[in-house]
């Protein structure tokens, strides 16, 4: 089952868009080959104001927005960068921001750390 964090920069002030939570989960639901209810997916904003890059201002244009991936066994090689791709292209899609904004951390395999309702994956 993979949980995803969305965080996205946005400027001040920002109308949250009410339906991308479920997009991104639809969306990402299909890349990881979810059954219904099986992709979990968390949307935060951040606002421009408590974001910064060192030495740079960061345009409006520019802002990012971070994923992080929680999966019980996360793939690697060739499958690690076909499926951080496909995500990439999927949230920025969904989010309306390029490609080269969307930065994608995968967490540790959840098998063995991660439980639901108390029991242990």
């Amino acid at each position: 089952m993979p949980i995803i964090d969305v965080e996205l920069v946005v400027p001040e002030p920002y109308e949250i868009e009410p339906t991308l939570a479920s997009a991104l989960a639809d969306a990402l639901g299909k890349v990881f080959g979810s059954a219904p209810g099986r992709t979990w997916v968390k949307v935060r904003y951040l606002q421009a104001s408590c974001y910064a890059e060192n030495e740079t201002t960061v345009a409006m244009a520019e802002l990012p927005v971070f994923v992080t991936i929680l999966l019980a066994h996360p793939p690697s090689g060739d499958s690690l960068t076909t499926q951080m791709l496909a995500v990439t292209h999927c949230v920025a899609n969904a989010c309306r921001r390029r490609p080269e904004q969307v930065h994608v951390t995968y967490a540790p395999a959840g098998a063995g750390r991660q439980a639901f309702g108390g029991s242990m994956v």
